[in-house]
């Protein structure tokens, strides 16, 4: 069993008392990385921001701590690599002069994308290796086929002689989580940018469930696809919709004969249209829905309905005429 308690510094502080459970981190790379699971048990007082060296297949790596593994029962422990050591002030420094050179290698891809007409593609930023052995080159296109990507390709390995040198396509989502800036919603950060870890499936379904205007610019995040947040409230609109009656179906209601015009299902109540009355709300306990077989009754008839009571499901009782 292990007893975790937190100091005043609001680190992490690990107490074995039964067995020697290591300490899992999950490390960051970049503004767009996934956290990557690390044993930083060998490293006292961690917190979320500090960072850490780490190897990993691109090389040496400088990393922030994103998150700390409370539960690590799911994991393999044995193939969890350990963090190397606590970043010192020389390896921050190092960090910021990376920078600079990610910054060069910027205007060299660009002005690489000008000079060989590079069409097809759209260039994010620089990543390079906190060794420098590995350098990363991340781009968005909408097409496989990209005009003169092998040109470019052979000209930044020649400026890079020493580095392996990749291009890495991503999403536009993850290009608007690297840029961030304001929400089409009006956050003043995206939500991709300030906690999203990794992008869910987002369909036309989602908003159609939940009622939301299917315009573009209702819908459209500022990557120019589905928002993010129509995932949000999904299930609960999924399974609150259940037993609702759909949009232009005539149901009979306290008031008489109408159609539904709206629901809504978190409060459990519809909109119905009844002739010279007007739009009526109504809760759904209140709600008897016409079927196929009632079109053409009156609505005294449909009110004796079968279907409109409380033995409804099971099947009318047939006197037997027959003599035995």
């Amino acid at each position: 069993m292990t007893d975790g308690f937190m100091t005043e510094n609001g680190s992490l502080q690990i107490e074995n008392k039964l067995e020697n459970k290591p300490l899992i981190v999950g490390i960051r790379f970049s503004k767009i990385s996934k956290s990557y699971y690390f044993d930083a048990g060998s490293i006292t007082d961690l917190k979320h921001g500090d960072f850490v060296v780490v190897q990993t297949t691109r090389g040496w790596q400088l990393g922030e701590v994103a998150e700390i593994v409370e539960n690590t029962d799911a994991l393999e422990l044995k193939k969890i690599k350990k963090i190397d050591r606590r970043a010192t002030e020389h390896d921050l420094q190092r960090r910021m002069e990376i920078g600079e050179n990610e910054q060069d290698a910027n205007m060299r891809i660009s002005k690489g994308i000008r000079e060989l007409h590079v069409e097809g593609m759209k260039f994010i930023y620089t990543e390079i290796s906190f060794d420098g052995s590995n350098v990363t080159f991340h781009y968005t296109s909408e097409d496989d086929k990209i005009a003169n990507f092998r040109k470019l390709q052979d000209a930044l390995k020649k400026d890079f002689p020493k580095s392996k040198v990749n291009f890495h396509k991503i999403g536009p989502r993850d290009a608007a989580k690297y840029f961030g800036g304001m929400g089409a919603c009006g956050l003043e950060t995206r939500c991709c940018a300030q906690f999203l870890t990794d992008f869910d499936s987002i369909s036309i379904r989602m908003a159609k469930t939940q009622g939301i205007s299917l315009t573009p610019t209702d819908i459209t995040g500022m990557c120019e696809r589905l928002r993010c947040c129509l995932n949000y409230e999904y299930c609960q609109y999924r399974d609150a919709v259940k037993g609702m009656p759909k949009k232009n179906k005539r149901v009979m209601t306290p008031k008489g004969e109408g159609r539904v015009r709206d629901i809504y299902p978190l409060r459990k109540t519809v909109l119905v249209s009844l002739p010279e009355i007007g739009v009526k709300e109504f809760p759904l306990e209140d709600i008897q829905m016409i079927t196929f077989s009632q079109e053409g009754q009156s609505p005294k008839e449909k009110q004796n309905h079968p279907t409109n009571h409380a033995n409804h499901g099971k099947k009318p009782q047939h006197r037997n005429n027959k003599q035995p």
